[in-house]
């Protein structure tokens, strides 16, 4: 009787056991925060290891977006890929973790389009590690080209951009528009998903290598009775790269802490809001009703290929979210003859050999109608330019015109809103230089200031474009023409926005004098004071020309 007392309370004990450390257990699911580890099981296979997340994790991290207060805490509670061990990833995070410069330049770099994108994967459920594909496509430069013709954040080629609606012409295009091709490039990376089963890693390589091309891999390794998954194809080396890059990034990002890697601090709030501008608006124009620099303003709009919005459209341009309501009032105030100028400006955007280059080309232009007896010499010389000028401006094969024909006239650059540069003499230049790397530059950012190619630069220091530049590292430049910006036009923006403190006795018709603006313009940079009287102390916006000192 003893004994059957005593087995009765080993099962009793045994039995409290298990429900305290089931308890423990489900404790333990309740506390688990993005910051930790989610759990996993691992499974074995060909050399490589998954860890699933569990579906409560991930049901966790989605139901609590709201409080997320960084675009990290947010984009991390929508990972949803398997953790994978392999080499070629490990390989790629190594890369990754010895330039921790690049690392910081892309976060700094994605801060205005991070929102934006994850709205889109959030929307169309995809995982979030693919919010960090324009790390590996372009590097978050939503102008980047590369020489296969792709272009944009998500490096669309011409024929798959137009085939998920992103417009090409002369004047806009689509795979640079930050907020189409975000939209175009999250439909169709949900759309390879369907075409290839649910498996994302098969999705992620057509992305990059086309999905006709992964079908035939694919059916390369049946016909021979080998795996079919992604990593037993046979790819080509930049696709056998690209999926570990991007599975070795959202990794990095999952344990910054662990590796030492800091994530910059961007609000998980909107950066910009989509303004309907109705019509064709001049893209400089544009930055200054938005009291934003114009550099900073292309970023949001890199879409346009001239200096001025489509004709045609889109008529929408990205505003900073916390200028967006000046500039509405201030585009309701601006006369329709004024939306867009005079002369126009033109830019020749060339694809480089390597992604991540743009290199534009302005060139000031008014039209001009050939009289009877003029000739393109005569031409030339009263619109102070050259026959060669006029020639590549208007493709003329020679000098032969006809009374009557309008040509393009490229402008000596006196009148332009935009920079000219120039070549300074040979003779001020050496034909080796010490060039010192400032914060923000890269290869071709150097080798435009010196008109010699990023790859050359990276060939005379024994170092190679993915190479990081660091702030005061020497670097040799051989030959080349230093390029200046002409003084008549210092900086990017002819206009900078002051705020005039009224004094007593002042009146806007003196105060329009006195900075050589009009009234009407003073009274729309001020709407809010329409009607109401200056007073000592108050402070008025006007836009000067930067040449004016500011009082």
């Amino acid at each position: 009787m003893m004994h059957i007392n005593f087995n009765r309370s080993v099962n009793f004990l045994f039995f409290l056991i298990l429900l305290i450390a089931s308890g423990c257990s489900d404790n333990t699911k309740d506390r688990l925060s993005v910051s930790q580890k989610p759990p996993f099981v691992g499974q074995e296979d060909n050399g490589y290891t998954y860890h699933r997340h569990s579906a409560l994790s991930k049901k966790k991290f989605k139901g609590s977006l709201n409080s997320h207060s960084s675009v990290w805490d947010r984009l991390l509670s929508l990972y949803s890929l398997p953790e994978i061990e392999n080499e070629r990833i490990d390989r790629e995070l190594n890369w990754y973790l010895q330039h921790p410069d690049y690392i910081a330049r892309v976060q700094q770099r994605a801060e205005p389009y991070m929102h934006l994108i994850l709205n889109e994967i959030e929307a169309k459920d995809l995982p979030g590690e693919l919010a960090l594909l324009p790390i590996v496509e372009s590097a978050f430069l939503p102008d980047a080209y590369s020489k296969s013709d792709a272009s944009g954040l998500w490096q669309f080629i011409p024929a798959t951009g137009r085939l998920f609606g992103l417009k090409q012409d002369s004047w806009y295009d689509g795979r640079r528009d930050v907020y189409a091709s975000t939209k175009a490039a999250t439909t169709f990376l949900k759309q390879l998903n369907e075409t290839f089963d649910g498996d994302w890693l098969l999705a992620l390589a057509s992305y990059n290598y086309g999905k006709g091309n992964v079908r035939k891999a694919i059916e390369r390794n049946e016909d021979l009775s080998l795996p079919t998954d992604y990593w037993s194809l046979s790819l080509p080396e930049e696709t056998m790269d690209y999926v570990p890059r991007l599975l070795a990034i959202a990794k990095l990002f999952a344990h910054a802490d662990k590796y030492h890697i800091p994530l910059q601090y961007i609000p998980n709030k909107p950066y910009f809001e989509v303004v309907d501008i109705k019509s064709q608006l001049d893209l400089d124009k544009a930055a200054q009703l938005a009291n934003t620099p114009l550099k900073d303003f292309l970023k949001l709009n890199p879409g346009f290929n001239r200096w001025t919005t489509a004709p045609e459209g889109p008529h929408r341009l990205l505003v900073p979210v916390d200028q967006a309501q000046s500039f509405k009032r201030n585009l309701a105030l601006l006369p329709d003859e004024d939306r867009v100028a005079q002369h126009r400006y033109y830019e020749e955007r060339v694809p480089q050999h390597r992604p991540h280059d743009k290199q534009i080309q302005q060139v000031a232009q008014h039209r001009y109608k050939v009289h009877s007896g003029e000739t393109l010499t005569s031409i030339a010389a009263k619109n102070h330019t050259t026959t060669k000028a006029i020639r590549q401006a208007n493709h003329l094969a020679g000098n032969t015109i006809r009374s009557g024909m309008i040509l393009k006239i490229p402008s000596s650059g006196k009148s332009a809103n935009f920079p000219v540069i120039a070549k300074a003499s040979k003779n001020h230049l050496q034909n080796s230089r010490t060039y010192t790397v400032k914060k923000g530059d890269t290869f071709w950012k150097i080798g435009q200031n010196f008109s010699v190619s990023g790859k050359d630069i990276a060939s005379w220091n024994k170092l190679t474009l993915s190479s990081a530049l660091t702030p005061g590292q020497k670097l040799t430049i051989k030959g080349g023409e230093q390029q200046l910006v002409t003084s008549s036009s210092a900086e990017s923006n002819p206009f900078r926005l002051i705020h005039y403190t009224v004094k007593s006795g002042d009146s806007l018709m003196k105060i329009s004098r006195k900075f050589n603006v009009s009234l009407t313009d003073l009274h729309k940079w001020n709407s809010e004071m329409t009607g109401k009287s200056l007073r000592p102390g108050q402070k008025i916006k006007i836009l000067v020309d930067n040449s004016q000192p500011a009082t």
